[in-house]
């Protein structure tokens, strides 16, 4: 088992999980990714790309430790630690991206849709299949999947507890782009880099306003966006793209991240 963070020269760090043979969440794989984590909060990049090693994304979770739980209190502290991490995720204000190249199931799927961009190959597939065992999904994955594609289709895929093609989940905006499976980790590194060398303190901003719209609405997300977008002022990016545009025309500006 092994979670490890490599950074690019661009500033893109990449978390890439491997438990053997087939990606299963456990609370010791949690705790490598809490700590990969830890390094990613500390010197934040400017994107990150979650990815997996593998055949498959995962096939789901270890059921074992969900059946050694004996009581219904020491079961809801072990979901309770379980969201932690999408929602650890979700919470980071720089862009985040999760590459799935193959089948993703229950928790992998549940921490793509608290990235901000799901990348899929042509092969993946997903699926919430909790209902083979009698439980609902626990990480966030059924209110996530609601926001992005209705409350029904988060029905449907929670209820029937099928396997969708990425073409699929594209079309219901689950997915934000499906790309060939032959070069595929090329492909998906260059959509992140195109971000990473962008704005990113702006980019973080965006995420905060639609924090809001996701609590609120539009009214929510008004009543505090001319604050966040005003305490981007004094970054260098705002400072130096606005001294560009002047100068130079749009689209010529370098950003830092700062």
């Amino acid at each position: 088992m092994s979670v490890t963070i490599e950074r690019t020269s661009d500033g893109i760090a990449v978390l890439t999980f491997s438990a053997p043979p087939v990606n299963l969440y456990s609370l010791e794989l949690h705790e490598e990714l809490d700590r990969a984590l830890d390094e990613v909060e500390a010197d934040p990049p400017r994107a990150l790309l979650v990815r997996a090693e593998g055949r498959v994304v995962s096939g789901g979770v270890d059921v074992a430790q969900f059946h050694a739980r004996k009581t219904q209190a020491d079961t809801q502290a072990l979901y309770d630690r379980m969201l932690e991490l999408p929602n650890r995720i979700e919470a980071l204000d720089v862009p985040t991206f999760f590459a799935a190249h193959a089948l993703t199931l229950t928790w992998a799927f549940e921490v793509a849709l608290a990235c901000d961009i799901v990348l899929a190959s042509e092969k993946a597939k997903f699926g919430l299949v909790e209902r083979v065992i009698g439980l609902t999904p626990t990480m966030g994955g059924t209110q996530r999947l609601a926001g992005r594609a209705g409350v029904g289709r988060a029905k449907e895929l929670v209820f029937t507890g099928e396997l969708y093609d990425a073409a699929t989940l594209e079309r219901w905006n689950v997915v934000n782009r499906v790309l060939a499976v032959d070069g595929f980790d090329d492909a998906v590194l260059e959509i992140v880099r195109q971000v990473a060398v962008g704005p990113t303190r702006a980019f973080g901003a965006a995420k905060q306003i639609l924090r809001h719209f996701e609590a609120g609405g539009v009214p929510e997300a008004n009543a505090h966006t001319t604050r966040i977008a005003a305490g981007l002022f004094a970054t260098d990016d705002l400072q130096g793209g606005m001294e560009s545009f002047l100068r130079d025309g749009p689209g010529k500006a370098t950003f830092t991240g700062r």
